[in-house]
């Protein structure tokens, strides 16, 4: 009883610190703190429970790395003028009557390309939700195209933090998920692109407001040549080369180009890579292209820490052990999909972050997977076609609740976000086809 209410507990504090803005750490320090003294009054010493906590922490590490390199690698494409020619190019090809339809195959490009939901809609989806309001464009219809756009690239880029996660847990390799996510996701995309059609089609894009694109040529020396670092990673990725060496490579090609082409110090360079990216307050671009650095991903690195370290003292105490006994009672590929899925909005709504839904998840059903003879690879899909994408459709989790302050929309967005939702039930409704 005592561990119930302690759930109940900790649960109305994450919602409430999300609800109000409070970064997500700071209670998940408390819920940390309480389920420790929980720990100990089961007989364990607080020197074992701190080992259990950060045994489970340091399984975080390999992945911090990751988080370093992605904040570097913003910030370097940004100052190189890669993301505002992403930007430009995106923007300024777009057909006014196939808008909303643009809006969804944009986002999703350049995801894909930056592996950052949160970065593509402070970017490009700002840029599009501009757009769509000088338009006449419904903004909601708009924020939920961008929405799916943003986690596409979330969900299977090699460059996303989420998909770097979900390989290092499960232990399996990212190229390998990230085949199986296209083609597990293929249909679900084509569905989407179909619906995101017809509404462009009822709401098409009334004037086109291209003043951003002309903006970004005023500030960037804008060319084929700043599309060098994306197409480090686009191209080589295919080649299953380490995503760590990539973005290396990546983040170094641009602070070449951002010194020889957009004429910065090496020493702005530098403290970019380091602080993040900004522009002069004169331009209007200073409140869209911004951001990014390694010190952007403390916040991010904490949380997945915190939530690595929940996953030791509950592995090493069994405090979830009678969760884990009604997962084990799924026994076909489409039940053990649905239990994921069910375990999947729990710890979405319970965790408030994508981070601690991954982690749960994949720590509550792993012996379900082990049972059926499931490996793992099964197992990261699963997750990637679960949890990844119903995090940002619960309105107090962080995954969707900074993408929607970012856009300045209402949580009716959630509505519109067809590739999210349709991606758990395609996959459900085939598993059950095929048991």
């Amino acid at each position: 009883m005592v561990l119930i209410f302690s759930f109940i507990f900790c649960f109305l504090l994450l919602i409430l610190s999300a609800l109000n803005g409070i970064f997500v750490g700071y209670p998940l320090v408390i819920v940390l703190i309480i389920f420790s003294f929980l720990a100990v009054s089961k007989g364990n010493s607080i020197k074992s429970v701190l080992k259990m906590a950060y045994k489970g922490g340091k399984k975080s590490f390999i992945i911090l790395e990751i988080f370093v390199l992605i904040g570097a690698i913003t910030s370097a494409w940004m100052a190189s003028g890669t993301v505002p020619a992403i930007v430009y190019y995106g923007t300024k090809f777009l057909n006014p009557n196939i808008f909303i339809l643009s809006v969804f195959l944009i986002s999703s490009l350049v995801s894909y390309l930056i592996g950052t939901s949160f970065g593509t809609v402070s970017t490009v989806g700002i840029a599009l939700m501009v757009m769509a309001r000088g338009g006449g464009v419904n903004a909601s219809i708009t924020a939920g195209a961008i929405l799916s756009g943003a986690y596409f690239g979330d969900r299977c880029s090699p460059m996303s933090s989420s998909a770097n996660l979900v390989a290092h847990i499960t232990e399996t390799e990212l190229y390998e998920n990230i085949k199986n996510m296209f083609k597990t996701g293929a249909l679900p995309f084509v569905l989407s692109a179909i619906l995101y059609l017809i509404l462009s089609i009822k709401f098409p894009l009334n004037s086109k407001v291209d003043f951003i694109s002309q903006e970004i040529i005023k500030v960037f020396n804008i060319n084929l040549i700043t599309l060098i670092p994306a197409l480090i990673i686009l191209v080589f990725s295919f080649f299953k080369i380490n995503v760590k060496k990539l973005m290396l490579l990546s983040i170094i090609a641009a602070s070449v180009i951002s010194i020889t082409l957009q004429h910065a110090s090496f020493i702005n360079v530098m403290k970019y890579l380091i602080f993040g990216y900004t522009l002069n307050n004169s331009s209007t671009l200073s409140t869209i292209i911004k951001g990014g650095g390694i010190l952007s991903m403390v916040n991010i690195s904490v949380v997945v820490f915190i939530s690595a370290a929940f996953t030791g003292i509950f592995e090493e105490t069994g405090m979830l052990n009678q969760i884990e006994k009604w997962t084990m009672r799924a026994n076909t590929k489409s039940k053990l999909f649905f239990t994921t899925t069910v375990i999947s909005i729990g710890t979405s709504a319970f965790g408030c972050t994508q981070a601690l839904a991954v982690i749960l998840t994949q720590m509550l059903m792993k012996n379900a997977y082990l049972e059926n003879k499931e490996d793992n690879k099964a197992l990261a899909l699963d997750i990637e076609n679960t949890a990844i994408v119903i995090a940002p459709l619960i309105p107090w989790n962080i995954a969707l609740l900074v993408p929607l302050a970012t856009l300045g929309v209402g949580s009716m967005a959630i509505v519109f976000c067809f590739y999210l939702y349709l991606i758990p039930i395609v996959n459900l409704i085939i598993k059950k086809v095929n048991n």
